[in-house]
């Protein structure tokens, strides 16, 4: 049952979450045409709902890849601050962004401009872009689980033309984030991962 409170307005937070996890027909669809023949990987997908597959970066989206913790702590900032996310996945304890086309690199030359990268604390953000390919999840199974429990849809694509945030925004959230960090206390509340975003704010 789901029972946590719903910060961002009055729609049932059980609903949202199913929205957010859940990949769409049209959602696969973008996804899908990522690659050479997307009509190959849909029919994959509809055959087997629970296989994970590598799509190229570039032309489709580009996808930022940040250790889990500070990659859910960038995400938090986006919805709760900002503009809230484009699509977002979690696959083998790595949090992926995904951005557009161009973004990776953009990003690195930013996060560079910002010293960024002077701070031990702070961790490396994996750019992927044109000539590079990402193990995205597989669509949510029949039944509504995740077919793997280290690979799953945090905010599944749902339109052939999602909203992405650009390089400066995920700059802004990384900076965000890392700010974060420092105020963290080392015992963090119990709920700290239980979080819910509404899909209705994304432009």
């Amino acid at each position: 049952m789901c029972d946590t409170p719903n910060p961002g307005g009055p729609r049932d937070v059980c609903t949202a979450r199913d929205e957010q996890t859940r990949v769409t027909p049209d959602g696969a669809a973008w996804l899908a045409s990522a690659g050479a023949y997307p009509r190959s990987t849909l029919a994959l997908w509809e055959e087997r709902p629970d296989a994970p597959v590598v799509l190229p970066c570039g032309s489709a989206f580009d996808v930022v890849s940040a250790p889990a913790v500070f990659g859910r702590r960038m995400v938090d900032r986006l919805w709760t601050e900002g503009p809230g996310s484009g699509p977002v996945a979690a696959f083998r304890g790595r949090m992926l962004l995904f951005a557009p086309p161009g973004t990776a690199q953009r990003l690195p030359s930013l996060l560079h401009w910002e010293e960024f990268g002077r701070t031990a604390a702070i961790p490396p953000l994996l750019c992927h872009g044109t000539g590079d390919a990402v193990t995205v999840p597989a669509p949510i199974t029949a039944d509504g689980s995740p077919a793997r429990p280290d690979a799953r849809w945090l905010v599944a694509p749902d339109t052939r033309h999602p909203w992405l945030p650009g390089p400066e925004i995920l700059l802004w959230a990384a900076v965000r984030a890392a700010r974060a960090a420092v105020r963290i206390s080392i015992f963090p509340r119990a709920d700290q991962g239980a979080k819910v975003y509404d899909v209705g704010r994304r432009r």
